[in-house]
């Protein structure tokens, strides 16, 4: 049985991660790809479920959800990344809300379980970390920032009890790609609020941000992986406010 729901997903060089994506949704009646020129394999798998797939160059995220949502032929909107999957328990919660058109709320967040290096990060204020991701078309509000844009909601929220998988970084090497990337988009934004870097920003914000993640959020009882997830978004914060001392500068 189909649903009607539109699912969004934004892709570029997908092809480790969209088929288990695309699988967990395959029960949505319309799921729409908005794809970035990708040069693997992406296309091909994408279209093994849907042969609603569409190629648009690359102008930020949400310029690629506006584009998709242009498609949606649904009223109820699920957005997700090519790196997340709907678990089989978000599924029927989904389902139970559209089949019975129980419509309390004009969107829903719903709780995201975060893998990093392969294990699910429970503390450090990654869980569970509830994301806007169901909406009505008619709802949809975009906040529009270079990077960790986010869905907002014209209406009444609510809250949907199970997860969403995310699967961000396998490995040390692609969070220091990221790294690199969304500090400096980060930085961008930063400046054109004409924020000035200062010292503390390079000081006491970095050693703050690992003492709030390992400590005061319990990020030690993940183990090694809680120390190192602390200590790159402590090098994170150092290396954006950096930058911003650097545009400055400039």
């Amino acid at each position: 049985m189909k649903y009607p729901l539109s699912v969004i997903v934004i892709t570029h060089n997908e092809e480790q991660l969209i088929r288990n994506c695309l699988e967990s949704i395959k029960w949505a009646d319309d799921i729409i790809i908005v794809d970035a020129y990708s040069t693997d394999r992406t296309l091909e798998i994408a279209k093994t479920f849907t042969n609603r797939v569409f190629q648009k160059k690359w102008n930020g995220y949400v310029d690629a959800k506006k584009f998709g949502l242009e498609y949606a032929v649904h009223d109820w909107i699920l957005f997700l990344d090519a790196d997340e999957l709907v678990s089989e328990d978000l599924a029927k919660e989904i389902q139970t809300i559209l089949l019975n058109k129980s419509f309390s709320y004009d969107a829903y967040e719903i709780p995201r379980k975060a893998f990093f290096l392969g294990k699910w990060i429970r503390h450090a204020g990654w869980y569970p970390g509830y994301v806007v991701r169901l909406l009505r078309k008619d709802k949809i509000k975009f906040v529009d920032v270079r990077v960790h844009e986010r869905i907002d909601c014209d209406g009444i929220i609510g809250k949907l009890k199970s997860d969403i998988y995310h699967f961000t970084d396998d490995n040390i090497f692609h969070y220091l790609v990221k790294f690199n990337k969304y500090t400096s988009l980060a930085a961008e934004d930063l400046a054109d609020l004409s924020y000035r870097s200062r010292i503390a920003d390079l000081t006491v914000r970095p050693v703050f941000l690992f003492f709030k993640m390992y400590i005061l959020k319990l990020g030690f009882l993940d183990g090694i992986h809680g120390l190192i997830l602390s200590c790159l978004s402590s090098a994170y914060v150092f290396c954006k406010y950096a930058k911003v001392w650097e545009i400055q500068k400039n």
